[in-house]
């Protein structure tokens, strides 16, 4: 038996947004098991209540709200359909707030819902200026600031499509990127903040401009200076002078499908994939999440600690969609210190906090009480992902907390820009559990042989299209990467490369990716991009990296195969995290650098992570008729240093 944790308030449940969504829905019940059923069974219906629910503003309606959905890939919704995101996104009361942006220099700035339509109004004419026309591209690399959300909200006004990266990405793993994306506009920042330390990067960012030759004009958002010396630059401007004074909102209505966002994959084995997101099924998909699923309405402020480089990002901007107000933070979470956020959202009344396990578990050992930060009676949600949320941190935040906040820990992907387990104002929480399957997605559980299971651990694997699905990776005309990257393990089915297991409240408990993602603190990283740049240093002949658990998150672990006669000394372990950390990011840095003699590699030549994250953590390899060198895996075994 699991322990329940929080339970709704028999009188709320009925004004939550999900019991007036079920009571408004043809089944008409507030029972969830019941909604769930249909929301899978009857998929045309319930995604046209969804939109009608949420009351989505369509151009054109569709002709057809799913064709060919037998198909996977291969279905299609809301044929036919015309709308504009930024449209959906920035409607309501101009009086209302849509923005507040804090950092951790004190900073503390409010934008209107008015005054951001406008700001995003003359931004966009500033890209119709430039020649941006659909589909276009537009790249940033900026802090989590409100530019940014502007950029990404001017860009969807015109039919270009945004993607982004954060300012704490090295030149190498942001060229990787771009470079197969080939941006028309370009912005940038001066620098960024963190932890008390002021990074400037403004040469490194305005040389990326000039080396990505799709570039025509590079744009830079001061961040750290109000004057940034940009004088003598050819094609650079000012954040401020690519404004056009006065210009009207303009929004060009475009197919449902059409792309609005380009993510990335964690470059696990070579060059990151180009994921293409589509405006009508982020939109979608992301209001379900945040009206039904995180009772979200309007007049509500919403928080989650997160930069440009990630999902959450995304997520957390279209929660404007919903009428609420989004903070955005940027830096060091810790500083100046542990209470830093907690006070933020007592100051703002915060109702619902996004956060990751990594954080929670930080704040638990710095001993700090989080109700010294000042009133937060307005909390009532705390969000937690980027990794499986251990029992301890639901037994935490309940002593904090009691049974006045409910603690949600959802997981999804940047593959689907969304979710596949959410919080559900409906049901308890049990400890250790994510509640509940998201309306809509036919999630289950696959044994090896593609069996469903429950009560074991499987593959995570979704078993029919939803609208969020990506309309296909850039640069793959063919689709054959797109269909190789989730269709090969399991035909006709979605497998997600999480390892899951049903529980016998039809919840969901996540053990961690499936393959050799690396996933600290919620941050998908590649371990290309850990290994690539130590083996640019002369000493260092192989490695390999891993996600070891660790203190209920994961930590990274770097293995070198180092050069004849050299030794793995502590200046050698600097100049390794050094160069990592200017190539890669900050969070690409190795908890622990190891020496090994040799890495275990498949017959085909490549290093077997899986493998060697299963000898370290004491679990069982499989496979081994793969691995060329299996005699190798031994050096990896019982290491004290990860005791």
């Amino acid at each position: 038996m699991t322990t329940v944790i929080w339970q709704p308030e028999s009188a709320e449940i009925a004004g939550t947004n999900l019991a007036k969504f079920g009571m408004a829905s043809p089944v008409k019940t507030d029972d969830y098991d019941v909604l769930y059923r249909w929301s899978v069974e009857s998929p045309e219906e319930f995604w046209t209540h969804v939109a009608n629910f949420t009351e989505l503003r369509f151009s054109k309606p569709a002709d057809r709200i799913l064709a060919d959905g037998h198909l996977m890939p291969g279905a299609r919704w809301f044929e036919g359909a015309e709308l504009n995101f930024a449209e959906n996104i920035l409607r309501g009361k101009g009086d209302a707030a849509a923005i507040i942006f804090c950092d951790e220099r004190g900073r503390r700035t409010e934008y209107s819902r008015a005054e951001l339509r406008q700001m995003s109004a003359e931004l966009a004419a500033g890209l119709r200026s430039l020649g941006a026309e659909p589909g276009d591209r537009v790249a940033a690399v900026l802090p989590n600031c409100p530019e940014a959300v502007c950029v990404a909200l001017a860009s969807a006004s015109v039919g270009a499509v945004f993607t982004s990266c954060s300012p704490d990405f090295g030149e190498q793993a942001i060229l990787e990127r771009f470079g197969q994306t080939k941006p028309k506009v370009l912005f940038v920042c001066d620098g960024y903040s963190y932890g008390g330390n002021s990074i400037d990067c403004l040469d490194r960012l305005l040389a990326l401009g000039e080396r990505i030759d799709s570039v025509v004009e590079t744009v830079v958002v001061p961040f750290l200076d109000e004057t940034p010396g940009i004088a003598n630059r050819a094609a650079v401007k000012l954040f401020a002078d690519r404004l056009e004074a006065g210009a009207q909102p303009g929004y060009r209505q475009l197919p449902f499908n059409h792309p609005l966002y380009i993510l990335y994959s964690s470059g696990t084995t070579g060059k990151p994939k180009c994921i293409v997101h589509g405006a009508g099924g982020t939109l979608l998909q992301h209001m379900k999440e945040q009206v039904l699923h995180t009772d979200l309405s309007d007049g509500d402020t919403i928080f989650y600690f997160t930069t440009c480089g990630w999902m959450m990002w995304n997520w957390l901007l279209s929660a404007l969609g919903t009428g609420a107000t989004i903070v955005l933070y940027d830096g060091s979470p810790m500083f100046p210190d542990h209470l830093s956020l907690w006070r933020m959202a007592a100051e703002e009344s915060v109702n619902i906090f996004g956060t990751s396990p990594k954080f929670l578990t930080e704040i638990e050992k710095s001993g700090v009480r989080i109700n010294d930060a000042g009133n937060l009676d307005a909390l009532r949600t705390i969000l937690s992902t980027g990794a499986p949320l251990p029992g301890a941190g639901y037994d935490f935040v309940h002593r904090v907390f009691g049974s006045r906040v409910q603690l949600s820990s959802i997981s999804g992907g940047t593959d689907i820009i969304s979710c596949f387990a959410l919080g559900n104002p409906l049901l308890p929480v049990h400890r250790g559990e994510l509640q509940c399957m998201g309306l809509g997605m036919a999630v289950d559980v696959f044994d090896e042989e593609g069996r469903s299971v429950t009560g074991q651990m499987g593959e995570l694997v979704c078993t029919r299209p939803f609208p969020s699905m990506p309309i296909g990776f850039w640069n793959d005309a063919d689709g054959s990467a797109y269909r190789g990257a989730y269709f090969e393990r399991f035909p006709g089915v979605w497998a997600h490369g999480d390892l899951a297991e049903q529980t016998a409240n039809n919840g969901l408990l996540i053990y961690g990716r499936a393959d050799a993602v690396l996933n600290p603190g919620g941050v998908r990283i590649g371990t290309a991009e850990v290994c690539g740049p130590a083996q640019a240093l002369d000493e260092v002949v192989d490695s390999i990296a891993i996600a070891q658990r660790w203190q209920g998150d994961v930590r990274i672990v770097l293995f070198v195969v180092l050069a004849e006669g050299i030794a793995l000394d502590d200046e050698l372990v600097k100049r390794i995290r050094n160069i990592i950390r200017s190539s890669s990011s900050p969070r690409h840095v190795p908890a622990c650098v190891l020496s090994v003699p040799e890495i275990p590699r498949t017959l085909s030549g490549k290093p077997v992570e899986l493998a060697v994250r299963a000898v370290v953590h004491g679990d069982p390899v499989r496979n081994m008729q793969a691995i060329a060198n299996p005699e190798a895996l031994e050096h990896f075994r019982d290491r004290p240093e990860l005791g």
